[in-house]
């Protein structure tokens, strides 16, 4: 089946876009929005298709980064002047793409084991999410293999979706260091955090297509129980009045309704 690569794009184009709100990793998105398989897939097993696997990661990662510098600040604008209405939709949109992730897990008959999986990867994103952070300070002079190892841990929370990676690296102590060597371009910090990065990625695809084939039940229940997880972070409290109440039910509905459309196309 030819891939449709706009459609690629676009879905970087989300992903990359709310990667920085709060409380909405790009794992949960890409997961959402029915491309986290392609994505775990097309790292995993690069090699077997090179320029196949190439050009929909160089197409999704062209749509994140213009994702990100499109609608970024626009997000985190609507997120503080209208946090309720936001964050309902992305509510929403966890809601709605959950009978995909159901259908993906394969469920045939049911068995007291599988919802345990789900618990479990609920319980560990949520658990996550209540930890204290560090204080924001950053060390300054990290050593390398320090700064590989802390792009293994952050590539793990790439990849697995309901983990921020930007409460990761606060709770590492690293964000504003990361943020500032980001904005200078300091190539003496950012190339072995990067390799580490890279690494993480590498492994943990690695891990990820092999359970989806091997355990597909146990894999998409875990994943799911990950991106619920990630619904107390997300949550900011109930309307306090009818029209804010109207608001947020509509929101509601329109992340549901869109991400359920979109993933019954996909079907």
């Amino acid at each position: 089946m030819k891939e449709n690569w706009l459609k690629i794009f676009l879905k970087g184009l989300c992903v990359g876009g709310t990667m920085l709100v709060p409380g909405v990793s790009g794992g949960s998105m890409a997961m959402i929005l029915g491309i986290y398989d392609k994505l775990i897939t097309s790292v995993s097993s690069f090699f077997a298709c090179k320029k196949r696997n190439a050009l929909f990661l160089l197409l999704f990662a062209l749509g994140g980064g213009a994702g990100m510098l499109l609608f970024a600040n626009p997000l985190l604008y609507l997120l503080q002047r209208y946090p309720l209405v936001l964050r309902w939709f992305f509510i929403g949109a966890v809601a709605g793409s959950t009978p995909m992730m159901l259908k993906k897990a394969q469920i045939h008959s049911v068995s007291w084991r599988l919802p345990v999986f789900l618990v479990v990867g609920f319980s560990a994103v949520a658990l996550f999410s209540i930890l204290p952070a560090a204080d924001a300070s950053g060390a300054e002079n990290p050593g390398a293999l320090f700064l590989i190892c802390a792009g293994l841990v952050a590539a793990v929370a790439l990849v697995l979706p309901g983990i921020s990676v930007s409460y990761l690296l606060l709770m590492m102590d690293m964000y504003n260091t990361v943020i500032q060597s980001i904005s200078r371009l300091y190539l003496p910090y950012l190339l072995p955090l990067g390799a580490g990065v890279l690494l993480g990625i590498i492994l943990t695809t690695k891990l990820l297509e092999r359970a989806m084939e091997k355990h597909p039940q146990q894999t998409y229940l875990l994943i799911l129980g990950f991106v619920l997880g990630s619904l107390p972070e997300l949550f900011p409290g109930f309307p306090v009045s009818v029209p804010q109440w109207l608001m947020c039910l509509f929101s509601l509905a329109l992340g549901g309704g869109a991400i359920w459309l979109l993933s019954s196309q996909e079907a």
